[in-house]
């Protein structure tokens, strides 16, 4: 087995002989509208957790076009009762296979909070009503189109099993599942961005090839039996060397006497005979070592091991991410009982000629008509919006764009996105000129890329730009400039705006963008996500620091000031990571208060699976450095009262969150922070409680835990300290002259940060 390194282009594939009955205006849901078609049956049924948009958006539409493109018959069963397998018997038996995904969304990110309480609502449904979607829905789907249709293939993707393809922690049954392709029992796993791999496949399998035999094709995923190698000239590889040194070999000593033995040995050669001697030139070298990577597969911990060992799951979770750019990237495999699950390296990117046959299929842009009126938030949500790229080099550790997307920006052509602009022009009801967003996974990303793509094909960082961007980096955004300035001058366009989340330490590296952004792109607010303003957190987060954030904030104001508009920044933070301390969020919280942010909404963290801060989550270990059994240990914020303090602090100024911030300060022997001065955090009685207020005039202490003077707090507990209390913890401004709290501890948070503002005391100015 060879996996090729110049894959066919999706676009010139022979098209299936389907390809007569022509296109379709939606892809039929019933056998009626196969009907209107012609069809007898479908090639192909996509099983998909989202109800069915006809968008480039929404990944059930994407794919089912690409796959029409290609001259295959393709239905959709959209959100199936899966209390029985009759609703996958509705457009009959596929002819080809069931390509089954969970949505857009994980289906556990989308049915609970952060909290795991079930969600009240599902934006990708109509009239947004909650449970329509089983839990883990991949798997549940997979099985019942197995009970349906017997001996079909059934290959999984989405979102939903890219990040579960190899054994993994599940924040919600808070234990280790093996993999998803084990549950489900499917055929075949497609992780990342699947359309090359989706198109080869759908081809292989029209003539007669099984998707269980598809086991050359990269970005997939498959069982086969303990030990299995393609043929003999594949190698297996122990993860526990890929992170370290290879072996050293010591040089001889020229000068050194040959014992009489070895002087013996060698007496009957025949010294006069010439011998050739064969340098190898570095080019010839390089290209042995590639064909030998090629042919090397590394097994990773097993199942068993990493369920019960938390080193070994940080190692196989780092082993993975180190192996990720399809320059370099090796397959992977990991045991699961008496069977292995074996990785085929990450897909190869789309071109930018790839991307635009992609998205310029012709989608209707709209719901299904089955819907009727139906409102559906992740509709309204994006319906003016164009997605200009994908993929995401940022790295961030809490994030699954990178472990899904990849690093290597695909990005379109201008002619493509221009041409989808006029298409939402001409053909999206209830358009007024306004185009939402023009974006991606990151507003300002677009065609940035390696300066050299030798280093970006031999590259194994895990992020362009941390803890700095990289001096390999290409940071130009005069493409973007130009595409905004075309965008603007198209006939019947009167405004766009950029929602997507700006990386502005890029940003910065192009003072031009910033300004062209500010004038004529930013409705008033613009989204950032500093994160933390601690150094602690965010090198867990792999997130740049205070100094970016200011120099952006800068150039906001400045260039906003030069076009007289009255613009605000919306940071966003994270409650809770791995790595945040007590003292961190105290920190974050002053750094609000004293910039004037007063949040509605916050983020607290969510481990989901495979990424690197799910790693630490479960671990405890850092999985950003060499691991070992004396590592690093990460401060995991686990317990529910720890959970709830940190987004308290976050909104330190609503009167609900009072008592909580209260004991902890006092804890914390932060008693300095309580009073009515500019450098405390929170006054010395509730907001608006005028008894409490009272109770404070006359001396009286509030009505919090009651804590008596000198009682020590738990050592170790979330709770405290350790440290003794005694009267001096209490609230220093009730003694100080306004202004003048003792012992003012002063913020010395480092790290970018800023806040959505909920109200007009919350902007920054």
């Amino acid at each position: 087995m060879t996996l090729p390194a110049a894959p066919q282009p999706i676009n010139s594939y022979r098209k299936y002989w389907a390809q007569r009955f022509g296109t379709a205006p939606f892809l039929p849901m019933s056998r009626a509208e196969m009907d209107e078609l012609g069809w007898d049956s479908c090639d192909i049924i996509i099983v998909s957790g989202d109800c069915y948009i006809d968008h480039p958006s929404f990944g059930m539409a994407l794919i089912g076009r690409l796959l029409e493109a290609q001259g295959f018959r393709v239905g959709i069963i959209a959100q199936p009762d899966w209390n029985s397998a009759d609703a996958f018997r509705e457009l009959g038996k596929p002819n080809l296979f069931f390509g089954v995904t969970a949505g857009n969304m994980d289906s556990m990110i989308n049915r609970y909070t952060a909290d795991r309480r079930p969600r009240s609502d599902d934006a990708y449904t109509p009239h947004a009503e909650a449970n329509k979607r089983p839990d883990r829905a991949v798997t549940v789907y997979a099985q019942r189109c197995r009970e349906a249709y017997p001996g079909v293939g059934v290959m999984i993707g989405s979102i939903e099993a890219s990040l579960r393809r190899i054994a993994h922690y599940d924040y919600w049954s808070e234990k280790v599942r093996p993999s998803v392709l084990v549950n489900s029992k499917a055929d075949i796993l497609l992780y990342g961005n699947a359309e090359r791999a989706l198109v080869e496949i759908a081809h292989r399998a029209s003539r007669g090839e099984k998707l269980s035999e598809m086991r050359d094709i990269r970005g997939t995923a498959f069982v086969v039996p303990h030990g299995w190698l393609p043929d003999e000239e594949w190698q297996e590889m122990d993860s526990s060397v890929v992170d370290v040194p290879g072996k050293v070999d010591v040089h001889l000593n020229p000068y050194e006497e040959i014992p009489e033995q070895a002087a013996k040995a060698t007496a009957g050669n025949d010294a006069a005979k010439p011998q050739v001697i064969r340098i190898e030139s570095r080019e010839e070298r390089l290209a042995k070592r590639r064909a030998e990577r090629a042919k090397t597969v590394i097994r990773i911990p097993s199942y068993e091991a990493v369920a019960h060992d938390p080193v070994l799951y940080a190692h196989a979770s780092r082993t993975l991410h180190l192996e990720s750019n399809p320059g370099n990237a090796r397959a992977l495999v990991q045991g699961h009982g008496t069977r292995d699950v074996w990785l085929t390296p990450p897909p190869i990117p789309l071109t930018t000629e790839e991307m635009d046959f992609v998205f310029g299929a012709p989608y209707a842009r709209n719901p299904h008509p089955s819907y009727g009126d139906a409102h559906i938030p992740a509709w309204e949500m994006i319906k003016y919006s164009v997605n200009i790229m994908r993929g995401c080099f940022g790295g961030c550790t809490f994030c699954s764009i990178t472990e899904h997307e990849g690093r290597i920006i695909q990005s379109r052509s201008e002619e493509s996105i221009l041409k989808e602009i006029e298409e939402i022009r001409d053909k999206t009801p209830g358009f007024t000129g306004h185009i939402s967003d023009l974006g991606g996974p990151t507003a300002n990303m677009y065609r940035l890329s390696c300066k050299d793509p030798k280093i970006e094909r031999s590259c194994r960082k895990l992020s362009c730009v941390y803890p700095d961007v990289c001096e390999n980096l290409g940071t130009d955004h005069g493409p973007l400039i130009q595409l905004y300035r075309k965008a603007r001058a198209l006939p019947g366009i009167k405004k766009i705006n950029i929602q997507s989340g700006l990386r502005y330490d890029l940003a910065v590296k192009s003072p031009e963008y910033i300004k062209e952004l500010v004038q004529h792109h930013v409705g008033g607010y613009l989204k950032i996500a500093p994160e933390h303003t601690e150094e602690g957190p965010l090198s867990k987060m792999m997130k740049p620091g205070m100094g970016a954030y200011d120099k952006f904030k800068e150039l906001f104001e400045r260039f906003s000031r030069q076009a007289g508009k009255e613009q605000y920044l919306i940071p966003y933070f994270i409650a809770a990571h791995p790595g945040t301390s007590d003292e961190d969020m105290v920190n974050l919280a002053l750094w609000l208060k004293k910039n004037n942010f007063r949040l509605d909404q916050v983020q607290t963290f969510t481990p989901t699976p495979m990424a690197m801060a799910t790693t630490m989550w479960h671990t405890r270990r850092n999985p950003l450095k060499r691991l070992s059994r004396s590592s690093e240990k990460v401060d995991v914020v686990r317990d529910g009262y720890r959970r709830k303090l940190h987004k308290a602090l976050l909104r330190y100024h609503h009167p609900d969150n009072w008592q909580i911030i209260y004991d902890a300060l006092i804890d914390m022997g932060r008693g300095d922070l309580i009073g009515h001065s500019k450098q405390c955090l929170i006054p010395p009685t509730p907001p608006g409680d005028k008894a409490a207020a009272a109770r404070h005039r006359f001396g009286q202490p509030p009505l919090g835990r009651g804590k008596p003077q000198g009682q020590r707090a738990p050592a170790g507990s979330p709770r405290g300290s350790g440290k003794t209390f005694t009267a001096s913890a209490k609230p220093a401004a009730a003694k100080a002259p306004a202004g003048k709290p003792a012992a003012a501890k002063p913020n010395t948070g480092r790290g970018g940060g800023g806040a959505k503002p909920g109200s007009k005391v919350g902007r920054s100015r």
